[in-house]
């Protein structure tokens, strides 16, 4: 198994990052995908990259929620990193419109700059989408003749949605909402395929029951395969080949 979007790096696994790394691989996650948040989570995310290199893969972007009126200077940071180190992807970049849309312009002008770097760099990108689906989409539009490649991270959308992302290239990140009781997730995913998705845990968030309201972490991808295996009715080994394969092809993993 491939933990596609993890944050182990904060700190809410400072006290025991190494044993949360052990007891991921203890239940067959070989990898997971570091994705960055900002400038201020960049040393942090290096810093556990150098102390798990074997397990861990790092992305580089500028989260949507970190775009402000100053966040030129925050773009830069990423930049010189980005464009100094080997990375697996660049994110996780996208758009939030959740809680508020003030800088909505600023969050679309460092999406569309991320994604311009993806193809300089021939990377994929990790997207991040809250409330911002048509926005999302609308700049997507303007590289429609030359589209980088990536994945929906934490897709929460509908059917239409992602067929629309499919159709465009794009894989979806299923984490632990599948596994929630109120979720349609498992009907949506059905409609697009097992070919078109990867498996990621969010970690600290979104664990998947019956963990839900606990911290997340690497290993509880095994619960969002088990879940996926009855989604789809096949069996956990199916999962586990065809969603490892889709995360090497996407972020040219070798195992």
């Amino acid at each position: 198994m491939i933990d596609t979007h993890s944050h182990i790096y904060s700190e809410e696994f400072d006290s025991d990052r190494r044993e949360v790394v052990e007891n991921a691989k203890n239940v067959g996650v070989q990898k997971a995908v570091l994705a960055n948040v900002d400038a201020a989570s960049i040393e942090r995310l290096e810093k556990t990259q150098a102390e798990f290199p074997n397990f861990c893969l790092s992305a580089m972007g500028l989260h949507p929620t970190s775009v402000n009126d100053a966040y030129i200077v925050e773009l830069q940071a990423i930049k010189e990193n980005l464009f100094a180190k080997k990375y697996c992807a660049i994110g996780e970049i996208g758009l939030d419109l959740y809680w508020d849309n003030t800088f909505i312009n600023e969050q679309q002008t460092a999406f569309e700059q991320q994604l311009r770097w993806a193809l300089e760099l021939d990377l994929p990108v990790i997207i991040h989408i809250r409330k911002a689906f048509a926005e999302v989409f609308q700049s997507l539009q303007k590289f429609r003749k030359n589209m980088p490649k990536g994945v929906f991270h934490c897709f929460s959308g509908g059917i239409e949605e992602a067929k629309k992302a499919v159709e465009l290239g794009f894989l979806l990140g299923i984490g632990g909402v599948v596994t929630f009781k109120n979720s349609n997730l498992g009907a949506i995913i059905s409609e697009t395929g097992i070919d078109k998705i990867v498996m990621e845990t969010d970690s600290p968030y979104l664990a998947p029951a019956p963990f839900r309201g606990k911290r997340n972490e690497p290993k509880y991808t095994r619960e969002i395969l088990q879940k996926l295996a009855t989604v789809f009715s096949v069996s956990d080994e199916k999962i586990d080949f065809i969603t490892t394969e889709n995360a090497c092809k996407l972020f040219n993993i070798e195992l």
